[in-house]
């Protein structure tokens, strides 16, 4: 095991690799990754969590239209937003009735389970 410590965006990180097989083939495997001092990396949110249904991104895209106003009232299999993934348009609707609060905008890329909406 080799300890690295890595730096991204000003973040140092300690990564410890293990060489696999002693051949000319060596597969560096990522075993333990951990910021260096966690105070400087821990998510720093005040937010309270969001009330309602929430709408969660099924895979990872770029928003291309919101369907329907910001507060307007929805029903269930209503088109919320637009959501295009490998240059495919995909319809996302309503779980439940109720008002719609986005958390995205549009052109806004989102990465899978990435809260969209909320609806209550």
């Amino acid at each position: 095991m080799r300890n690295f410590i890595i730096t991204i965006e000003g973040k140092s990180y300690q990564v410890g690799v293990e060489e696999v097989g002693a051949s000319g083939n060596v597969t560096p495997v990522v075993t333990d990754i951990r910021p260096q001092n966690a105070k400087e990396t821990a998510p720093k949110t005040n937010a309270a969590p969001a009330k309602g249904t929430k709408v969660n991104a099924p895979m990872p895209g770029m928003i291309k239209a919101l369907s329907v106003a910001e507060g307007s009232a929805v029903k269930k299999g209503d088109v919320i937003l637009v959501l295009e993934a490998m240059k495919m348009d995909n319809d996302i609707t309503a779980p439940c009735d109720g008002t719609i609060s986005y958390k995205v905008n549009k052109g806004a890329n989102v990465e899978t389970g990435a809260l969209m909406a909320v609806i209550g």
